[in-house]
């Protein structure tokens, strides 16, 4: 078993009489991609926040790599990197000059430049002013200025949001690649199957509570037995759960079974072709990664 590289115990964060995050317990191992998954609002960016030191918890213990943040704060987040919302740039300066200015600013090897534009595929357009990128190139320069210090750790709050199917096919690509180059990864999203394509350990939270924490093959697994005991017929095709059956009622006496047997269902969805399918159909992969 992978040794745990980020912890946290009973991570609690109250604003008045609202409590955003409660009781957390997140456990995270080296060289994994950890899928942070809740609807928006439930907690997930405060949590980050935390993490980074950028909001001190009301009550709880953060650890990471065996080290209490409260105690050695400067050191841990020298070893994180980070993209937390929309990622800034100069929209003047090339995609270069924008990573040159960090790398100048953190006194990192010239060489790291050239190293993370070939990571996240922008070695081609590096000498294109920012402003020109597309929101996938964006994001993708945000994540290559979070990779410059070449991070154990690297945290990503919802990196897929407001991009187009390519756009977040392209992120996708280049997160499930990053443990090969010896980082953990932490990505949010409120998108099961984003978090389903990419992550190997997942962490559901609502409300600020975590109802679900395991290998996504543990969350896959969890549900056809329970159904198979209820006497519904259900097939797991593709890494998800399919019923040939939509009725209301249907549907939501299998909903029931699930949660009545302590499953947590983050989410029922009627499926016939999606257009994200049709749409990447007719564009084909050009632009991807």
């Amino acid at each position: 078993m992978n040794d745990q590289i980020l912890m946290t115990n009973d991570l609690t964060k109250k604003y008045k009489k609202h409590t955003s995050v409660d009781g957390l317990n997140l456990r995270i191992e080296r060289g994994q991609i950890y899928g942070f998954l809740g609807p928006n609002g439930a907690g997930k960016t405060t949590t980050i926040r935390m993490l980074l030191g950028l909001i001190k918890p009301t009550k709880g213990n953060i650890e990471i790599f065996g080290q209490s943040l409260k105690k050695n704060r400067l050191q841990i987040l020298q070893q994180i990197g980070s993209l937390v919302e929309s990622p800034t740039y100069y929209g003047n300066l090339t995609g270069r000059e924008n990573l040159e200015a960090v790398r100048r600013l953190r006194d990192l090897p010239e060489k790291r430049v050239n190293e993370v534009l070939e990571m996240v595929r922008l070695s081609k357009v590096a000498n294109r002013l920012t402003k020109e990128y597309s929101l996938g190139m964006k994001q993708r320069l945000g994540i290559a200025a979070a990779m410059l210090s070449n991070p154990d750790l690297l945290i990503l709050d919802e990196p897929t949001n407001g991009l187009d199917p390519s756009g977040i096919q392209e992120i996708r690509e280049l997160i499930k690649e990053l443990p090969e180059a010896g980082m953990s990864v932490l990505v949010s999203s409120h998108l099961l199957s984003e978090i389903d394509q990419m992550a190997t350990q997942v962490g559901i939270i609502n409300n600020g509570k975590m109802i679900f924490q395991d290998s996504i093959e543990r969350l896959r697994q969890k549900q056809k037995p329970l159904l198979k005991e209820q006497g519904i017929k259900a097939d797991l095709q593709n890494d998800f759960l399919w019923l040939s059956q939509t009725e209301p009622a249907f549907v939501s006496d299998m909903n029931a079974s699930l949660v009545h047997s302590g499953v947590s269902v983050y989410r029922l969805e009627e499926v016939k072709r999606t257009l994200e399918d049709i749409f990447l159909e007719l564009t084909g992969t050009e632009g991807s990664l």
